[in-house]
């Protein structure tokens, strides 16, 4: 067993890895990065597209978690509050891009190959390249819903948390994402 392993092997819990890191236990810190680091990836990377620049907003997310972490009251679950932090920072980005839609229109920069092991030629890759493009030109206050309601599985409960709507925003948004997707992938949607 590694080192970080049996120094952090007790602390099960959510709440108990906040204390322990709150105690100044730097491994404990160290455990949370593992635990929430490809939850913070995901959301980054299906929110901005560009590698290198979802990697600096994974990494200030796990900086401002680490700040924040003395102000995390417990409300929310910590998977929740997080995924808020990775969130906010993600759209603030997009915020400060000048012409983003053209950026995601034209980005190629995605680890696509990556995702389909590179069968190019694959109808299936075909598919998942169509999907990644409607995705990409969704409005980002769709596609911040559409990224937690159908990627990662929240709830709509949990994404109006998460991104402080009401619910009836997210479902009406979800509902308008939805619809371009289906609308973009219409050609792919019955060819089974």
């Amino acid at each position: 067993m590694s080192e970080v392993s049996q120094e952090t092997e007790g602390i099960s819990t959510d709440r108990m890895l906040v204390d322990a890191i709150l105690s100044g236990n730097q491994r404990a810190f160290q455990t949370l990065v593992e635990r929430y680091q490809g939850m913070v990836a995901t959301i980054v990377i299906g929110m901005l597209g560009d590698a290198s620049e979802a990697e600096d907003v994974a990494q200030e997310t796990m900086i401002r978690v680490y700040h924040s972490l003395a102000s995390y009251q417990g409300d929310a679950s910590l998977k929740t509050w997080i995924t808020r932090i990775a969130m906010n920072l993600a759209v603030d980005t997009l915020r400060k891009r000048k012409k983003w839609l053209e950026w995601f229109r034209n980005s190629e920069s995605e680890p696509l190959e990556e995702m389909t092991n590179g069968h190019q030629g694959d109808v299936q890759w075909e598919k998942q390249q169509a999907i990644r493009a409607s995705f990409r030109q969704l409005k980002p206050q769709y596609r911040s819903v559409a990224m937690l309601r159908l990627v990662l599985g929240y709830s709509t409960d949990d994404t109006a948390e998460i991104l402080k709507l009401p619910q009836g925003t997210v479902l009406s948004r979800l509902a308008r994402a939805r619809k371009q997707l289906a609308e973009d992938l219409r050609d792919f949607m019955y060819d089974e």
